[in-house]
Parts: C-alpha cells; sequence; structure tokens
C-alpha cells in the first residue's frame, strides 16, 4: 500500500542510495554501495566553479566490500565521485581500517568510533548501515543453505520474526528452535 496523496509541494532534493550483492568467483562476495544527492535547483559551490547546476550530484560516492563466508571484510574500497568540497575525496583511502572487521554484531559501532567526525566522511560512514544488512541479505540464504544444520544461523534473533523462541524459527529452523513446547 503506498503512501496517502501528498499536499501540494516541490521537489527540492533527492538522496539515492543503492546496494547490491555478487557472489565472485574465488568464493567471495562483494557488496557495492553507490550514494548520490541532487539538488533540484542550483547550489552554490567555490571549490565547483561557484555553482553546482541542478540535476548534478552534490554527492556521489562508492563503496566495495569484499567479505568472506563468515562476513569477515577481506578487502575495501571507496571512492568520491563528486562532493562539496575538493579535499573530500582525500579520506577514501582511510576505509581500509575496516580490513579484517565482521559484518556482524558490534559493526557500525566500530565504524562510528573510527570514522566519526574529522576522522571520516559522513555519506560512506552512512552507506555502510544499507551495505552491511544488503551482505547478510546476499550470503546469508545462500551460505546458510550450504551450511544448514551445521551452525546456528546468524539472522536468526535479529527481528520480531525470528525470534528463536517463535513461529517462524520453529517452522523453518526447528533445530534451533527454542520455544517452551519445544520436543
Amino acid at each position: 500500500m503506498p503512501l496517502s496523496p501528498p499536499a501540494a509541494r516541490q521537489h527540492i532534493h533527492t538522496r539515492e542510495v543503492r546496494v547490491e550483492g555478487f557472489r565472485r568467483e574465488d568464493g567471495l562476495w562483494d557488496i557495492e554501495g553507490h550514494l548520490t544527492d541532487v539538488k533540484s535547483y542550483p547550489f552554490p559551490n567555490k571549490d565547483r566553479g561557484g555553482e553546482i547546476p541542478p540535476g548534478e550530484p552534490v554527492h556521489e560516492m562508492w563503496v566495495r566490500l569484499t567479505v568472506d563466508e563468515r562476513y569477515l571484510i577481506r578487502a575495501v574500497e571507496v571512492v568520491t565521485d563528486h562532493a562539496p568540497f575538493t579535499l573530500c575525496g582525500d579520506i577514501t583511502p582511510s576505509f581500509t581500517a575496516l580490513e579484517g572487521l565482521s559484518l556482524g554484531p558490534g559493526f557500525l559501532k566500530e565504524l562510528r568510533a573510527r570514522f566519526s567526525g574529522v576522522h571520516g566522511c559522513t555519506h560512506i560512514v552512512e552507506m555502510m548501515g544499507p551495505i552491511a544488512t544488503t551482505a547478510f541479505q546476499t550470503l546469508a540464504p545462500l551460505v546458510g543453505r550450504e551450511l544448514r544444520g551445521h551452525q546456528r544461523p546468524r539472522i536468526l534473533d535479529t527481528c520480531h520474526a525470528l525470534d528463536s523462541h517463535g513461529p517462524v524459527v520453529a517452522r523453518e529452523w526447528p533445530e534451533w528452535y527454542e520455544g517452551a513446547d519445544k520436543v
């Protein structure tokens, strides 16, 4: 069901975040994010010739995380194609410090500890949330099926529907069900 019809309004800004997951031939996984911010009006900017025209990205950033089946980050590539300030892209090599971290519990907290404020880029840090969840959406169904029965699925207890005491887990992962009526 879509949103209700809006009040009369004028379009001002569009942010698009697209994240895709890929299985590589070498057994690793690439999760790629792309963020753009676009204004519908000319945007004053000294670093980009005085003005950013309508429709040209104010921000455009790319992130590729290469992870293994355990969600361990093996490689990071970050690119800033458009930014309001010339030096914005200078921070992108710093994100390789994510290599060796796991996209598991505590990842976003560690990310913010390392890259908050002047030590990072707000837009790249913001992209990491959708990138992490896309990694789970990409790997979990395939890796989970391949490992089924060998280890507890990481997705359990991550939301209301996947409560290890609930009916979905009882039906889909009975071996990991922890409800009171467990046989």
